[in-house]
């Protein structure tokens, strides 16, 4: 497999998908790809919107994404795309569209085919074995929480350790382990800001400047960086 999971698409102050487009494009490769983009995780904008925003970007680093919406039988889509993206919104409705329209387990098929995947946010979600480590609302509700199961550990994308001043409910760490409580055995990646998992021939590397937290039931949770063997995840 060939994966770029990526926790956020934006940077406090920065324009839209900046941070990672030099990743994107050295994951990509010099060649120009026309990759398949899954828009569904949009919610408040259109998919032809969501498709111009991420274009935007793309072209800048010489490669470019055409939105599923846009053909007549998605899962043939998915079937001849040279790469795909999933962009972040809602990961609910991003998995309840491609429950509906046959898309996860073509997904699933081609990435482990060796077809390049790139995701942030919830498209970075949907690649664990279930959503149930998101940080989205509920505002569909899908079939099942069942998704790609092209790793076989959680992640919890825009993870912060910051409690709130005048919050008194659970903290982010305190969600994953009621996840943990009742899930033994899986770690979890809480995977902040700026980061990136990069997955590929059988390694799995960190990038980015700030280190992920690792947790697992029964275990303190851990800091790992970017030079630092993530190995035992796969």
């Amino acid at each position: 497999m060939k994966l770029l999971l990526i926790s956020n698409s934006t940077n406090a102050g920065e324009e839209y998908l900046d941070y990672p487009k030099y990743d994107i494009k050295e994951f990509l490769g010099d060649k120009p790809v026309k990759a398949l983009f899954i828009p569904y995780a949009g919610v408040l904008f259109s998919f032809e919107v969501y498709e111009k925003k991420v274009n935007a970007r793309f072209r800048e680093i010489g490669h470019e994404v055409v939105s599923v919406h846009r053909f007549e039988d998605p899962v043939k889509a998915v079937r001849e795309a040279e790469a795909i993206v999933t962009g972040g919104g809602n990961t609910f409705r991003l998995t309840q569209l491609m429950q509906q329209n046959g898309l996860i387990e073509a997904i699933r098929e081609r990435v482990l085919a060796g077809v390049p995947y790139v995701g942030w946010s919830a498209g970075s979600n949907v690649t664990c074995p279930t959503i149930r480590t998101t940080n989205d609302m509920p505002i569909v509700e899908p079939e099942s929480f069942n998704v790609f199961n092209l790793v076989r550990f959680q992640i919890n994308p825009h993870y912060l350790d910051a409690n709130p001043e005048g919050h008194a409910g659970e903290t982010r760490e305190a969600r994953i382990k009621e996840f943990l409580e009742v899930n033994p055995g899986i770690y979890v990646v809480g995977l902040r800001e700026g980061t990136m998992l990069h997955i590929e021939e059988g390694r799995i590397k960190l990038k980015g400047p700030r280190k992920a937290r690792i947790f697992l039931k029964d275990n303190e949770p851990f800091e790992l960086g970017s030079e630092d063997d993530f190995s035992f995840l796969l």
